[in-house]
């Protein structure tokens, strides 16, 4: 068995500094987003990021494998499969229409939640006990997002509302995603599952939003929004969450963990500061509680933590 170098100080350091760097990017890309959907609309911009993706995960296996990609045997392509499909035709498809639909903040503070999913499966398929800390958490955590969206119902801001709705089924998704993904990575390796899952998982979305994408006028697009386009699918998902798992191995995950708490923090920011989002009193206490709720749960485990990160 390989020994591991403990990381030197100076990579602590700069793997710090990343995480924080990250957090930013990743707190302001969800109204960078907003304003992409505004000229693409989800369809077309799913469209374009299952053209753009593949490219990055065939590089990627160039760049780690050379010219000779690794062969796997039929099991493993399907089970590859199985997880693209739910990782990104079912969280990505259904977050993509969750944060056009809602607000920035809401959707940072929804996809925040998603240790709560992870633990609540983990039991499901009697892989973890929950410890009475555990339970108070998610019970706390749920009362938590009750208030955050009640805030939208009782103003009767239905689509902002499902919007929330649709963001807590794409976090439970990308939660069932971490779960099904990680004995897979412990034996084909991180690279090799996501450049596969991510290949495999492009086809179906290509082909559903494909009519949609197509009856755009795309010349019409402002060089603004092809930049933000860009921006969002390659530096922010893609390198972004390469420098992520490597910040996690750095630091290990229980340590890098709580920053993504700082994600709703930022995104509320820019949202206020760029968009003129607001937030009433009930809307941060649910926050506020919520987020307390998710921290109770997740670190109160036994075993090594499981980070708050979504794929998209």
């Amino acid at each position: 068995m390989p020994v591991q170098i403990p990381a030197t100080s100076r990579q602590q350091n700069i793997a710090l500094g990343m995480a924080l760097f990250l957090v930013l990017i990743w707190g302001i890309n969800f109204s960078l987003q907003k304003f992409v959907f505004a000229s693409f609309g989800p369809p077309a911009f799913l469209f374009a990021r299952y053209l753009i993706m593949p490219v990055c995960a065939i590089l990627l296996l160039f760049y780690r494998f050379g010219h000779r990609l690794p062969h796997l045997p039929r099991q493993d392509l399907w089970l590859l499969a199985k997880l693209g499909f739910v990782g990104h035709f079912l969280h990505v498809g259904i977050v993509t229409y969750g944060i056009h639909w809602s607000t920035a903040f809401s959707s940072s503070l929804i996809l925040a939640c998603g240790p709560i999913f992870t633990l609540l499966i983990l039991r499901y398929l009697g892989m973890e006990r929950l410890q009475p800390a555990q339970i108070t958490g998610v019970v706390v955590a749920c009362i938590g997002v009750l208030i955050f969206l009640s805030d939208k119902l009782l103003r009767a801001r239905w689509q902002a509302g499902l919007g929330d709705l649709t963001l807590l089924i794409a976090a439970s998704f990308f939660s069932y995603y971490t779960v099904a993904s990680k004995p897979v990575i412990d034996r084909l390796g991180g690279v090799v599952t996501m450049a596969y899952a991510t290949l495999l998982g492009s086809p179906p979305v290509l082909l559903v939003t494909a009519p949609a994408a197509l009856a755009i006028d795309w010349r019409s697009i402002s060089v603004a929004a092809w930049a933000g386009l860009f921006w969002v699918v390659i530096v922010s998902a893609f390198i972004g969450w390469l420098l992520w798992g490597w910040v996690n191995s750095v630091r290990g995950i229980a340590r890098t963990a709580p920053m993504m708490y700082l994600m709703p923090l930022v995104a509320g920011v820019t949202a206020w500061l760029g968009t003129g989002e607001q937030f009433t009193t009930i809307k941060l206490m649910g926050a506020g509680l919520a987020l307390v709720g998710v921290a109770i749960a997740q670190f109160s485990q036994r075993g090594p933590q499981i980070p708050t990160n979504p794929i998209d």
